[in-house]
């Protein structure tokens, strides 16, 4: 009964995801076609012949009404065409499917560590109010929202790799004089594993260390915030204070009993940080050379490609819907209750 409800409550949830994603469709093509600039000026002028102005307008379909413009947008999409790029000459949606492993690697490093050392910080700050764990919990918190992402990775890089020399050239997702393991999933760290090549995976762990790290720093600070502030109104109910005087163990306590119902609010805060690092990948991947859709996105902005732009802004709010789909989701495993009253 409990399994069908959950399904129920997944199905309305992924129809309610449908119109968000048929807007987001229609905000990626007028936002790149709002762009200034003319891009068949932009490359007639790289191969020094403005004659070719028309011929390269009509290529891109930019010399047709804004209509049916859109119409061929949308009809190149239902056929899964997410059009050619004019800087590289390949489709963009292979040179998307290629690149997104290692965007999705960067993430998912960069949200683990974080959840790892904020989740424990939280807790630990919420059970000693005043202390200096709590006085830590709050100058991280600070910290990570004053630092920008691409200053936080300039100053890592400048720190650990030119002033000590514990981290690998900021040269990509592997060194340059290895060769990569195998791709199966796309994931180097992942791969190496697969491979049972542990000299790769170290190899690319540290690459992967310093970006990662920098991500981190900035989910550090709410996810260490909302669970400190989670924890605190959950420690102080009822039923914590009866469990506590039928003498359950302090870790049980804390990490079944109370955090299991603060996870709410640090679940709605971790799905926030998730679609805001979407945004942080394109700065984080240009200061660390990392070749994922971010760098491949910002490349598209300075050439005037339409196609890799409006690419990129799809696929990534594709992306932020299944993520905000996925939290509604975890709502309902974490606390019945949602799903019923949904």
């Amino acid at each position: 009964m409990a399994s069908a409800s959950l399904w129920r409550y997944a199905a309305r949830r992924v129809l309610l995801a449908l119109p968000a994603l048929a807007g987001v469709v229609v905000v990626t093509f007028v936002i790149t076609r709002m762009l200034p600039g003319d891009p068949a000026l932009y490359y007639a002028g790289q191969v020094d012949s403005f004659a070719s102005v028309d011929e390269i307008r009509h290529r891109m379909g930019l010399d047709r009404p804004l209509p049916l413009q859109f119409v061929a947008y949308v009809d190149d999409l239902a056929h899964g065409d997410l059009g050619q790029s004019l800087s590289t000459g390949q489709p963009v949606g292979r040179e998307l499917i290629q690149r997104l492993p290692a965007s999705f690697e960067l993430m998912a490093s960069a949200l683990s560590l974080a959840l790892l050392i904020a989740v424990p910080l939280g807790v630990m700050a919420a059970t000693r109010p005043g202390s200096w764990i709590d006085h830590a919990c709050r100058l991280i918190g600070t910290a990570g929202v004053s630092l920008p992402t691409f200053f936080t990775g300039l100053l890592l890089i400048y720190v650990f790799y030119y002033v000590a020399g514990w981290a690998p050239a900021p040269v990509g997702r592997f060194p340059s004089f290895m060769r990569p393991p195998p791709s199966i999933t796309g994931m180097i760290l992942i791969d190496s594993l697969l491979a049972g090549d542990l000299d790769k995976f170290q190899a690319a762990l540290g690459q992967i260390a310093l970006p990662a790290l920098t991500m981190a720093l900035f989910a550090l600070a709410p996810l260490t915030r909302m669970t400190r502030a989670a924890m605190l109104g959950v420690l102080s109910s009822d039923f914590v204070r009866q469990a506590r005087a039928n003498g359950a163990p302090r870790l049980h306590l804390l990490f079944v009993t109370a955090l299991r119902n603060g996870l709410l609010p640090v679940v709605t805060t971790l799905g926030m940080i998730a679609s805001s690092m979407l945004g942080a990948n394109v700065l984080v991947e240009r200061v660390f050379a990392w070749p994922g859709v971010g760098s491949y996105a910002l490349d598209a902005m300075v050439s005037l490609d339409y196609a890799p732009l409006q690419g990129f802004v799809l696929v990534m709010s594709v992306v932020y819907v299944l993520i905000n789909l996925g939290i509604d989701i975890l709502y309902g495993v974490i606390d019945p209750r949602v799903r019923f009253e949904a």
